[in-house]
């Protein structure tokens, strides 16, 4: 997807509002990963060389619509500033006089980070008086958060009609090409592989791929339906029993299609989670007192071999629960072979946020991949063939 992008000279010295995401991992008082603040980077860079007035919104957590402090933006403002290298000014709200004032304080080529705009009930209602009152001191409205543009709020939409203009920033740009590219009209061969726990967060991604891939590779707790489906014993491992039906008709639909569509033939199991009872079992004989946690060796080696020759790749859910070590090894595995046929073949490689971009991350590959998405429920969203209101209003 070609979006509507800024020129220097558009925002030369004019006040901006710019949407990021800056909801961030926060344990004891500190942000865990950073990522998404330094996603901003370019962007922002672009506004400060332009001698923009610039002020930053975003949500953080999931505050109801009420002032908490738990969730304030100015617990994470020495991180934006270790991120971006420079100081900002911090306003504890994100509408009214306060933000007026400083935005018109700043000298050119500063910035301001605004308080958590979930603050407001009105935000996630994307009222248009609430919108009208975000956008009064700005000239330019940019979109930058990607992860937060399949929510029409008020940050990431609504306030585009009360702003003189209005463009995508480089990080939703960026999210666009790649998604499109691995989505929409994909090189082929097309691989797509999925994992994760649940069959119907993926329903609407297999209906709108399955007629653009040439194998789809199934692994983590999702597996286990498809297997059922096919009148295996799949044990204590997960099952969304009520969608053994659309498993087997897209078996079937895959079959018709000739589309290959490849299933674990071995797993990593253990009677629960935090047991230490792991073993490897064949998909024909799995115990009826334990669960796949994990896709075994063998199917590793397997999905890695139906990379060979691939030329786009699209990766949306985990294997196994990849963040105990006893259930790592298939998401590392496959990790290391998609970076491998990205680095080695040129192949175009696209890592759907949420968990599996926390996993490329954790087994160091997330540089030698195409391109690792910053939002989870968005680039889902995308790759389903939804319209995203945070998107769509910059459509070139």
């Amino acid at each position: 997807m070609k979006l509507k992008t800024f020129t220097p000279a558009e925002v030369t010295g004019r006040k901006v509002l710019m949407r990021v995401d800056f909801n961030v991992p926060f344990k004891n008082g500190k942000v865990t990963d950073d990522s998404r603040i330094r996603a901003h980077w370019s962007t922002l860079k672009k506004l400060i060389d332009a001698r923009a007035k610039v002020a930053l919104v975003s949500h953080f957590g999931r505050p109801k619509g009420k002032v908490d402090p738990a969730f304030s933006i100015s617990q994470i403002v020495p991180d934006i500033e270790k991120a971006y290298g420079l100081k900002v000014v911090f306003v504890d709200d994100c509408v009214g006089e306060k933000v007026a004032k400083a935005v018109d304080a700043l000298n050119p080529g500063e910035i301001v980070v605004l308080e958590n705009s979930r603050y407001h009930p009105e935000e996630q209602k994307n009222d248009p008086d609430f919108a009208k009152a975000m956008a009064a001191p700005f000239d330019v409205f940019v979109m930058d958060a990607f992860s937060a543009s399949h929510r029409a709020d008020c940050s990431t939409c609504g306030v585009i009609p009360f702003v003189k203009e209005a463009f995508a920033g480089d990080l939703l740009e960026r999210e666009g090409e790649m998604l499109g590219a691995v989505s929409e009209n994909p090189a082929k061969p097309y691989v797509l592989i999925l994992g994760g726990a649940k069959v119907s967060d993926k329903i609407a991604i297999v209906g709108n791929l399955l007629d653009k891939a040439d194998t789809i590779l199934i692994g983590g707790g999702m597996a286990y339906t498809f297997l059922k489906a096919q009148g295996k014993e799949i044990g204590k491992s997960l099952c969304d029993t009520e969608r053994l039906d659309f498993a087997k008709d897209t078996l079937k639909k895959a079959a018709e299609k000739g589309v290959k569509i490849l299933l674990p033939v071995d797993s990593v199991v253990a009677s629960a989670m935090d047991a230490t009872d792991t073993e490897v079992v064949t998909s024909d004989a799995m115990p009826a007192d334990k669960m796949g946690l994990d896709i075994g060796p063998e199917t590793a080696k397997k999905f890695a071999a139906a990379l060979e020759g691939a030329k786009s790749i699209l990766w949306n859910g985990p294997m196994g629960v990849f963040e105990d070590p006893k259930f790592a090894e298939g998401t590392k595995y496959l990790a290391e072979a998609v970076a491998k046929m990205t680095q080695e073949h040129g192949t175009i490689s696209v890592i759907g946020g949420g968990d599996t971009a926390s996993a490329v991350r954790q087994f160091k590959v997330a540089d030698k991949v195409s391109h690792v998405s910053t939002g989870g429920g968005a680039s889902l969203e995308y790759c389903e063939g939804k319209k995203l209101p945070g998107m769509e209003p910059f459509r070139a």
